[in-house]
């Protein structure tokens, strides 16, 4: 993909999406920066959701101000950088947009089954698959991302952005 400015990607789902997979491997393909909205948590969130307690609003919002934070100081350094975060509210990727420019959303759009036994595989993470449903009931799909079918292989998905990212 031609870059001759620093661009900011958000891949964007609820969890087991292929968020940080599909991220890595797609910086890595692309020499961009990767960060894994995981990484900025405070500690207190982190323990609500190894207790299986959903996070708020009130939770989320100091959290997506300090991603914001860093998407701008990214691309103001001249880095391109992709992000893995949920971003599952709109009003979410309105905090994480404002004044971030260029931004793209991308969405690995999959179904709860498939989540489901991905989360059953899945060890090394603080997120249970308790949390899985309250996802899903937070979640309202983007109308101005890049939608990816993320049931698909990991190699296939990380294709199928790049494509789409080169062609947007």
């Amino acid at each position: 993909m031609p870059s001759d400015y620093p661009r900011a990607v958000i891949l964007m789902g609820v969890a087991g999406s292929g968020k940080t997979a599909v991220g890595e491997k797609l910086a890595a393909s692309l020499h961009w920066a990767f960060l894994d909205a995981d990484n900025f948590h405070p500690p207190a969130n982190i323990e609500k959701m190894k207790h299986g307690i959903p996070l708020n609003d009130d939770d989320r919002v100091p959290w997506l101000h300090r991603l914001h934070d860093e998407l701008q100081h990214r691309l103001a350094e001249g880095q391109s950088v992709i992000l893995a975060c949920s971003a599952l509210k709109e009003s979410y990727r309105r905090t994480l947009r404002d004044h971030v420019s260029p931004l793209t959303f991308v969405y690995l759009d999959v179904d709860a089954e498939t989540i489901r036994s991905r989360l059953q595989h899945r060890s090394a993470h603080f997120f249970p698959k308790e949390l899985l449903e309250s996802q899903f009931a937070t979640l309202e799909k983007p109308k101005d991302a890049i939608i990816i079918d993320a049931r698909n292989p990991l190699e296939a998905v990380v294709d199928q952005v790049n494509h789409a990212l080169a062609n947007s």
